[in-house]
């Protein structure tokens, strides 16, 4: 049995054909797009503005998206881990963190990663499938504490510049003013560096990047990052100099110390070396 689309996730000009086709005014995008991303209401029945037939021939034709998580774990510091199913059935995992006036959701976008860093659980699992961009959206809009995010974080399961086109989608959805409304400097997205992606990310988002970097030398970065045989570090921090960060826009590098492998004067030294002419943090 052929899986049915979902209405959650499409952007205007796809909403816009879908009206076309169901005979609808192309105004009717844009209400449709309200109900999706303003109201979160993804059941065209519930779209009261639209023609009842069109209602019922959206509902009919469209699956539902959003649901519930199926699990919440919490720890003693007020982080909470949400569970949830994905629609081909696999597990993923999203993590609220509150701090003070901050609250930060950790998101997902993808079930499982194909690229097998050391350091990393869900990389020992290998990729299962990639989220659509209703899948990461629905961590955000079922998330109970919605209203007091402050901060996004692309950190979860999976490798996002592995997923680039749900991922932009979901970006696009977020940071539209016919989407969520939200401010790209809410947005950070973090990457092992997937180099045939990474300036299309640049070109088409204004949210702020996170590099997963641990180690500057090519051959020490290999053993923990089988990443760097295919896309060197060095030769992301060449694509990175290139670009403009001196807007709103930042660039960090994240970098775990692993004492006795990536700790000593050399490793300093070369990162300095390698993040030269870079405005980072």
């Amino acid at each position: 049995m052929e899986e049915k689309e979902t209405l959650y996730g499409k952007n205007p000009a796809e909403l816009t054909a879908l009206c076309a086709e169901s005979g609808l005014p192309r105004f009717a995008a844009r209400q449709i797009a309200r109900w999706l991303y303003v109201r979160h209401t993804e059941d065209p029945l519930r779209m009261t503005d639209l023609p009842t037939a069109a209602r019922e021939r959206l509902a009919e034709q469209f699956a539902p998206a959003l649901h519930a998580p199926e699990r919440v774990s919490v720890s003693a510091d007020g982080t909470k881990k949400y569970l949830y199913r994905t629609l081909r059935g696999h597990f993923i995992e999203s993590a609220y963190i509150p701090d003070g006036d901050r609250a930060t959701l950790c998101v997902s976008s993808q079930a499982g990663c194909r690229m097998g860093c050391r350091f990393c659980a869900t990389g020992r699992q290998g990729l299962q499938h990639s989220l659509t961009a209703a899948e990461i959206l629905n961590q955000i809009v079922s998330l109970p504490e919605r209203d007091r995010l402050t901060n996004l974080v692309f950190m979860g399961m999976g490798e996002p510049l592995d997923n680039t086109d749900n991922v932009l989608r979901a970006l696009e959805i977020l940071t539209s003013e016919w989407g969520f409304g939200w401010s790209p400097t809410r947005i950070t997205v973090s990457t092992a560096g997937v180099v045939p992606q990474l300036e299309r990310f640049l070109r088409e988002t204004k949210v702020h990047l996170a590099v997963s970097l641990h180690n500057p030398f090519h051959e020490e970065r290999m053993e923990i990052m089988p990443v760097e045989r295919a896309w060197p570090i060095a030769e992301v921090a060449s694509i990175l100099r290139r670009h403009d960060f001196t807007h709103q826009r930042r660039v960090s590098f994240e970098y775990i110390v692993m004492e006795g492998r990536n700790d000593s004067p050399r490793h300093i030294r070369e990162l300095t070396r390698l993040l030269n002419g870079i405005k980072c943090r």
